[in-house]
C-alpha cells in the first residue's frame, strides 16, 4: 500500500467515530425539530462550515469556474493549486451551495418522524411531473445532487409510486445501515449500491419505479462510461440507460427547485421514451447534459465542493469517447 493510500485510510478511521456523533446527533437532534428551526440551524452549521472547511472552499471554486466556463477543458484541474480568489458574486454562490447542501443533509434527518406529513410539508409537486408520473408507471426517475435530492423520490412516492433507491457506503457498515433505516422511514425501498442491479431489475419489472442520482463519479473499472459533463470527461454509471432500455420503462429526468419560504418543488428537465432510451452512451450523455442545464442556470443548488472531475481518461478512453460523440452527431 502506498504512503498516500495509507494516509487516506488513516484519515478515513480517525474521521469514523465524528461521523458516528453526526448521524446520532442528526437522527436524535433534526427530527424532533420544527421545519422552521431545522433549516435555521442547518443555515448556521453551514455557516460554521464555510468558513473553516478551507479545502472545500477552494473545491467549490474551481468547480464554479468550471461550471461559469473560465477553468475550460485545456486548463489542467488542479483545484488546490488554484489561487483562492474569488470574486462578491462568486462566494455569494458558494455560501448558498453550502447551505443548500446542509439543507438537504438536515431534510433527510428531519423526514425520519412523521415521514409523509413533512415530506407534504417541505416540498410539492409541479403538476406536469404528477401528470406525467401517473401515465408511467413503473419509470426510471434521474436527478444529480442539486436542490433537496432526497426529497424527489419521498414526493413521487406521496404521489403513488412504488419507488426504489441506491444508497451507496457512507463511513462503517453499521453507519449506512442506520442511515438506510431512516431514509426508508416514508416507506420507500433503498438497497445498497454494492449488488444492487439485481434487486432493481427485479423491481422495475414488478412495477416499482427507481430514483436515481447520476452526476456521482463511477471509476470505469467498476462499470463508469465516460461522457461530457461542462466539456470535461467524466465517467459516470449507465444505470439508469440501462435500466431503461432492459426494463422497458421512459426515463424522467427532474429536480427539486429550492423556493423561498423553505420548501421545494419538484420540476421537470426531460423525458425520454422507452424507444430513445436504447442506445445507452447516448441516453447517459443526454441525462448528464439535462443536468448540466440546470446547474448553469442554479449553481448553488449544486453541491459544489464535490472532487467531481478528479478523474481524466487515458488515450484509448478518450479515444472512445470521441468516436461516440462523432457517431452521436452523425445519427
Amino acid at each position: 500500500m502506498s504512503l498516500a493510500r495509507r494516509c487516506r485510510h488513516a484519515m478515513r478511521l480517525l474521521r469514523l467515530p465524528f461521523e458516528w456523533i453526526g448521524v446520532f446527533l442528526g437522527l436524535a437532534l433534526f427530527a424532533f425539530l420544527p421545519r422552521r428551526a431545522m433549516l435555521e440551524l442547518c443555515d448556521l452549521l453551514s455557516a460554521v462550515m464555510f468558513r473553516f472547511d478551507w479545502r472545500g472552499r477552494r473545491l467549490a471554486l474551481a468547480n464554479l469556474r468550471i461550471v461559469t466556463g473560465i477553468y475550460h477543458e485545456r486548463i489542467p484541474y488542479m483545484p488546490w493549486r488554484f489561487p483562492y480568489n474569488p470574486s462578491k458574486a462568486e462566494v455569494k454562490i458558494l455560501r448558498r451551495s453550502y447551505r443548500n447542501m446542509a439543507r438537504s443533509v438536515g431534510h433527510a434527518f428531519w423526514t425520519c418522524r412523521r415521514a409523509k406529513e413533512r415530506v407534504a410539508e417541505a416540498g410539492e409537486m409541479a403538476p406536469e411531473v404528477c401528470r406525467l408520473l401517473a401515465a408511467n408507471k413503473p419509470a426510471v426517475t434521474v436527478s444529480g445532487h442539486v436542490g433537496c435530492w432526497e426529497i424527489l423520490s419521498q414526493l413521487a412516492f406521496l404521489c403513488g409510486h412504488s419507488m426504489m433507491s441506491v444508497a451507496k457506503e457512507v463511513g462503517a457498515v453499521g453507519m449506512t445501515s442506520l442511515l438506510i433505516r431512516a431514509r426508508t422511514s416514508i416507506g420507500q425501498e433503498i438497497v445498497p449500491a454494492e449488488g444492487a442491479f439485481r434487486p432493481l431489475m427485479k423491481g422495475l419489472k414488478s412495477g416499482k419505479s427507481l430514483g436515481l442520482l447520476v452526476d456521482q463519479v463511477v471509476n470505469p473499472k467498476k462499470g463508469g462510461i465516460w461522457v461530457r459533463f461542462f466539456g470535461r470527461p467524466y465517467p459516470v454509471s449507465a444505470a439508469p440507460a440501462f435500466f431503461a432500455a432492459k426494463g422497458r420503462a421512459p426515463i424522467v429526468v427532474a429536480w427539486s427547485r429550492p423556493l423561498k419560504d423553505g420548501r421545494y418543488r419538484c420540476e421537470l428537465v426531460d423525458f425520454i421514451e422507452v424507444a430513445e432510451a436504447r442506445d445507452i452512451w447516448t441516453t447517459t450523455q443526454r441525462c448528464l447534459s439535462d443536468l448540466e442545464r440546470v446547474i448553469r442556470r442554479h449553481p448553488s443548488c449544486w453541491v459544489l465542493n464535490y472532487n467531481c472531475f478528479r478523474k481524466t481518461p487515458d488515450d484509448k478512453e478518450r479515444a472512445e469517447l470521441e468516436e461516440r460523440e462523432r457517431k452521436a452527431k452523425e445519427a
